[in-house]
């Protein structure tokens, strides 16, 4: 499922208009973790986009969270985010 939901998760965040998009599942360090048990995974994603200029961190993790909606209720259990701007990478 994991393969599944990395794409749906980046096709979601596409309204972000990203220059960049990483996705990486990390559920595998965390078997037996409660939310693991549950069938949500965990992910790291780094993404650039302009959309996220003039934002703080926490405005640039909810426009995410926003974009990723029903995701992040059951099959996401965790996401670790680097939101970034153009030229701040």
């Amino acid at each position: 499922m994991s393969a599944e939901t990395i794409e749906l998760l980046r096709q979601r965040l596409t309204v972000l208009q990203p220059q960049s998009v990483s996705i990486e599942d990390d559920s595998a360090r965390h078997a037996g973790h409660a939310g693991a048990r549950d069938g949500g995974g965990h992910y790291q994603l780094q993404i650039v986009a302009q959309a996220f200029a003039g934002k703080s961190t926490i405005a640039r993790h909810r426009m995410i969270y926003d974009a990723a909606g029903d995701l992040m209720r059951g099959r996401i259990h965790a996401l670790s985010i680097r939101a970034e701007v153009p030229g701040e990478v």
